[in-house]
């Protein structure tokens, strides 16, 4: 259902006038809001993709398109709240933030690839515990470059706040999924690696080893989007990156992500040796193509300072304690010589 004319021009002067406070409610998939039970008046919904009946299952949208190609998709807006709702419905385009994280440019910043390939519905109202299913369509441009154009595609409402101050800001909250469109053509996956630098932390205790991050920074060089996985060997361990609690790494075309890996127990011997690869693996369609892995040298220096700090004690201590016996012994020597001399001057004496 679309709203009219005077919902629009409302929204769009609360935008204009309030301070942008943009709140992205979960536009990684899968997207959906709390289905707990909320208090009266705040609203909570989900997006999700659908096909022409409802929601298909899908967390987010795939789809691959020769230039000048349109392709229609759905999404249905499921309101979960007590009561009717305007959600305004935009897309724009997408990026990992740099926790992995999929996000959409906010509404104050124009995109200027994919998310202006999509046509959506500026609003759409959905009754109180209702699913409205909204079409939309992706329209790639004839000069499209090939490979991988990520975009995402939501359902916001806005709030108002007053601040402590009593100044009125407006909250844009929003839902929904990325959509990933494929231009297909020449796929040329690629990638390499950066910035490969260290730091060594010695440990206080001598005989305990310290630790070592080894940080760098992998550049997504190609037009296809990366799955970056890797091994990085140092101290005689291997440690895989992401670990396996931390979220999957994708990279789109043009992406830089930085990424630091820990190095525990590492015996400061002046310089340890390591060597860091990195897989990046091609995803979504043509998933599988060959990826070139990417080994870099990434020793670094680990100078033993406690322990030399100990040796460094030690020899004051004995050059100290050799100095007193010779310091003791020149003295017990000057005593003796001093006792023969006056032996001598007593005989001397006593002779005459």
């Amino acid at each position: 259902m679309m709203a009219g004319s005077s919902g629009l021009r409302r929204v769009r002067a609360l935008l204009a006038a309030a301070v942008s406070v943009l709140v992205l409610a979960g536009v990684c998939a899968p997207a959906a809001a709390s289905t707990q039970e909320e208090p009266s008046g705040t609203v909570t919904w989900s997006v999700r993709p659908a096909d022409g009946s409802g929601e298909d299952g899908r967390a987010w949208v795939e789809q691959e398109l020769d230039p000048g190609q349109s392709a229609r998709e759905h999404l249905a807006i499921r309101n979960l709240s007590a009561e009717e709702v305007t959600f305004r419905v935009s897309a724009a385009d997408g990026y990992f933030r740099e926790n992995g994280r999929f996000s959409m440019l906010p509404s104050d910043r124009e995109s200027v690839d994919a998310g202006r390939w999509i046509e959506v519905p500026e609003e759409v109202r959905v009754g109180a515990g209702e699913t409205v299913v909204v079409p939309f369509t992706t329209t790639v441009p004839e000069n499209a470059t090939p490979g991988d154009h990520a975009a995402g595609i939501a359902a916001s409402v806005l709030s108002e706040q007053v601040g402590e101050d009593g100044t009125s800001v407006g909250v844009e909250s929003r839902v929904g999924f990325r959509v990933m469109t494929r231009v297909r053509g020449a796929l040329a996956p690629a990638a390499a690696v950066e910035g490969v630098t260290s730091d060594y932390e010695v440990s206080w205790n001598p005989l305990a080893p310290g630790d070592a991050v080894v940080r760098f920074e992998v550049v997504n060089t190609g037009n296809a989007r990366l799955l970056v996985t890797g091994v990085l060997d140092a101290a005689g361990r291997r440690t895989a990156f992401p670990g396996a609690e931390e979220i999957d790494q994708e990279l789109l075309p043009g992406d830089r992500r930085a990424f630091t890996v820990p190095v525990a127990h590492v015996w400061p011997l002046f310089y340890a040796p390591a060597s860091l690869e990195v897989a990046p693996a091609a995803v979504g369609e043509g998933e599988g193509t060959a990826v070139d892995p990417i080994a870099v040298d990434a020793g670094f220096w680990a100078v033993p300072w406690s322990q030399l700090a100990v040796l460094a004690g030690l020899a004051l201590i004995i050059g100290s304690t050799l100095w007193g016996r010779r310091r003791s012994r020149r003295r017990l020597e000057s005593m003796l010589a001093q006792a023969r001399e006056e032996g001598r001057r007593q005989a001397e004496q006593t002779s005459e």
